[in-house]
């Protein structure tokens, strides 16, 4: 147990980086999403929840078999999981956190007839609401952009209940995500640190273990989770998913970092590839993700 988490606070303090670096395309970090990434998920959001859905079903469920009267969706996007929770628990107060100012306005929007649902512009790694102490903290895919993701737990856990319960989902390793990896690989990108803030950062079950086991969370479950991510839909689901690409994931940051026959290339080589997954009016990709759960460490504080 020690040498493990040895290996596991390296890798939380940026000490050990391993061969697996290759894997790992270089995606979003948090400072994008307070820009043009937020923007384009902000415009794209009913397609976002559309490629999400069959995953967040399944964490909606992980969920509900949580109590809880105050929530906390850190890294709330557009609202989806938000609006689901306050629905279905309307005598509960829900507070969705983002840190882009576009996203939360389309919550806003979203939940405006929600009077037990609001959103906060903000950083959930410094946020806090003086008269709100969560007791269930969950998150759709929002936890890996942390900067100091040890950090962001630890903040967690300090404006947590003592008896808080935390469920969120994260991606698992992209090569197990090809609406990622192939895109890396036909684009040609550089290889990216496995550990650095993005959609991959959670994807090794030790280094969330180790994380969450220095921010003051205990009893973790890591739990697989596969589903469908849906690109395109409708009579033309190839332009329907080369549209949402060119916007959206790693597709859109390599077209934008491409030029003139490079750019032709791309394009072509994207076709080719939705073409290959298209299947009926739909254009869709295995993913996988994991859905975590931990509740928080009573010892903690005393440490």
């Amino acid at each position: 147990m020690l040498c493990l988490f040895a290996m596991s606070r390296k890798r939380i303090l940026g000490l050990s980086r391993t061969s697996a670096a290759h894997r790992f395309p270089h995606m979003t970090n948090s400072n994008e999403w307070e820009g043009q990434v937020g923007r384009s998920w902000a415009d794209l959001h009913a397609l976002t929840d559309r490629c999400f859905g069959g995953l967040t079903q399944q964490l909606l469920d992980k969920i509900a078999a949580q109590s809880g009267d105050n929530i906390l969706d850190v890294g709330c996007g557009a609202g989806e999981l938000s609006l689901a929770i306050a629905r279905a628990r309307p005598l509960a107060k829900v507070v969705g956190v983002d840190v882009s100012a576009d996203l939360i306005d389309v919550a806003r929007s979203r939940g405006a007839l929600h009077g037990n649902l609001e959103f906060a512009v903000g950083d959930a790694a410094a946020w806090r609401k003086d008269d709100f102490v969560p007791d269930l903290l969950v998150s759709r895919h929002g936890v890996m952009f942390f900067d100091d993701p040890a950090g962001a737990f630890t903040h967690l856990r300090t404006i947590a209940a003592s008896d808080a319960c935390l469920v969120f989902s994260c991606f698992r390793n992209p090569r197990e995500n090809p609406w990622a990896s192939d895109v890396a690989r036909m684009a040609g990108q550089p290889a990216a640190d496995p550990y650095a803030p993005g959609p991959f950062a959670f994807a090794d079950p030790q280094h969330i273990e180790a994380v969450l086991g220095a921010g003051g969370w205990h009893d973790i479950d890591i739990a697989p989770a596969d589903f469908a991510y849906i690109a395109g839909q409708g009579d033309d689901p190839v332009a329907d998913a080369r549209a949402f690409f060119a916007r959206i994931g790693p597709a859109a940051r390599a077209t934008r970092e491409s030029a003139g026959a490079a750019r032709d290339e791309l394009a072509a080589k994207l076709d080719r590839w939705l073409e290959e997954h298209r299947s009926g009016d739909l254009v869709a990709f295995a993913a996988a993700a994991w859905i975590v759960k931990a509740k928080a460490d009573r010892r903690w504080r005393e440490r």
